[in-house]
């Protein structure tokens, strides 16, 4: 009779932990409907544009290629756009851009995907959702979505196939990043210092063809598509003469200093304002968590760094190291991914000190506002005042701060539409919810300072 009473008691308790999820499973799932709401909201309730000339061009040119078997010769890669041409069937069909607008959006989604899939198992859970949170709200992501441009298609797969050769499966990790890196065959420096990084921790030389295979394919292309492998499309490509000393030059032209300082520092442009979680040191917390799970989480890391620096030393000479005529750095979306994860890392390891925290606070608060002013305001305030053809204005809109796109909205009041407004106040609430336990944590900080010090007045209870 005992015996059986104590099996009874069990299964009561086994069915009464199914009935009822525990708070880490209800957390679990509001996080990913989070994610999922943040996808939803920028793909219905904002506006996605077949922006001329560059996305344009591209869907010209996969229609060329589908409806008159004509191989265009445009300088922009046919890679990306073929993994969009379901959606450009339904457009056809429908004689409309809408789908094919919204096509990076099923490009971030399927990569956050492929990530979770290969570190569910690996790593804690929610430093898997605080870093996808903070892609999709809170980082240049919510402004590239709306656009049929290339950036997002190789941060993504550059991304994923860091994280796949890290933890496998290998061979699939390098195809993903090849494909990213022809898609945009410029990054093919950044495909280098990556490898680079890859063989001497790996100590594997072999995988210096990883290069090869890329830039065969690279110049695959250029000899299928315009009858030379070194034929890129850009030999007659360069800028306006603007007041600028170095405008008006082709090809790498610039001083390497100056776009370099500039893709840092200048307000309008620079990656430390548009991805600020750059700044945050995690190797220490990275290798702690090696121990841990196992996974070197800092080899993915410094790949991912590894990659960036290879664009950040590129476009620095490129005469268009401002990316045209866009909100933000265009060329360094990439930089979004190592920061946000840096940043879900210190939000996700609560024992930093008082100063950090401090820190901490700082770069989310800035990072999502990158989010809410890619998403709801972006460029178009500022577009007829630094239009490109107007000379001299332009290059105001990437140094000074009152006229840079991130910092506008508080010098001219912007009206919003109603789903802008509903964005708005989604990602405030994202930002919010991963800001409190933070907050929380400073506080209590602050007070045991305070107490040690003998500051009475800031002796308050939370």
């Amino acid at each position: 009779m005992l015996k059986e009473y104590i099996k009874v008691e069990a299964r009561l308790k086994q069915s009464s932990e199914r009935a009822e999820p525990r708070p880490e499973t209800l957390v679990a799932r509001f996080e990913v409907a989070l994610i999922a709401l943040g996808l939803l909201a920028n793909f219905f309730l904002l506006q996605h544009v077949m922006w001329w000339p560059d996305a344009g061009f591209r869907f010209n040119a996969l229609s060329e290629l589908l409806t008159q078997g004509k191989m265009p010769d445009t300088k922009y890669s046919l890679v990306g756009p073929l993994f969009s041409i379901p959606l450009w069937a339904l457009d056809t069909a429908n004689q409309t851009y809408w789908w094919t607008t919204r096509y990076n959006v099923f490009v971030l989604g399927a990569g956050l995907l492929a990530i979770y899939w290969l570190l569910k198992d690996r790593v804690d859970r929610g430093l898997l959702r605080k870093f996808f949170l903070l892609l999709v709200a809170g980082s240049m992501f919510s402004h590239h979505l709306l656009f049929y441009f290339g950036e997002v298609f190789t941060a993504v797969f550059v991304a994923v196939g860091c994280v796949a050769i890290v933890v496998g499966p290998v061979t699939v990790g390098w195809c993903a990043i090849i494909l990213g890196v022809v898609n945009t065959p410029a990054t093919v420096i950044g495909l280098i210092l990556l490898d680079a990084r890859y063989i001497l921790a790996s100590k594997r030389v072999r995988y210096t063809l990883v290069i090869i295979i890329g830039v065969a394919l690279i110049m695959l292309e250029s000899w299928i598509r315009r009858g030379s492998p070194f034929a890129s499309g850009y030999a007659d490509d360069y800028g306006l003469h603007t007041i600028m000393p170095y405008s008006g030059r082709p090809g790498f032209s610039y001083p390497i200093f100056f776009g370099l300082n500039s893709l840092l520092f200048s307000f309008g442009k620079g990656i430390l304002f548009f991805a600020p979680g750059l700044l945050l040191p995690i190797r220490q917390t990275l290798r702690k968590l090696q121990k841990e799970t196992k996974v070197d989480l800092f080899g993915v890391y410094a790949l991912w760094i590894g990659f960036l620096v290879g664009l950040l030393l590129l476009y620095s000479c490129y005469w268009s190291w401002h990316g045209g005529w866009f909100w933000g750095p265009r060329y360094l979306l990439f930089a979004s991914i190592p920061a946000s994860f840096a940043l879900a890392v210190r939000l996700q390891q609560r024992d930093a000190s008082l100063v950090m925290n401090i820190v901490i606070i700082l770069v989310l608060c800035l990072s999502i506002w990158v989010g809410i002013n890619g998403a709801v305001y972006g460029d178009d305030a500022l577009r007829n005042f630094c239009n490109p053809q107007w000379y001299g204005n332009e290059s105001l809109c990437y140094y000074a701060p009152e006229l840079s796109a991130l910092w506008y909205p508080f010098v001219v009041y912007q009206p919003l539409g109603p789903g802008q407004l509903l964005y708005l106040l989604y990602s405030f609430f994202v930002g919010l919810y991963l800001l409190m336990p933070l907050l929380i944590t400073t506080w209590r900080q602050l007070i045991t300072v305070a107490q040690q010090h003998n500051w009475t007045r800031l002796n308050f209870r939370f």
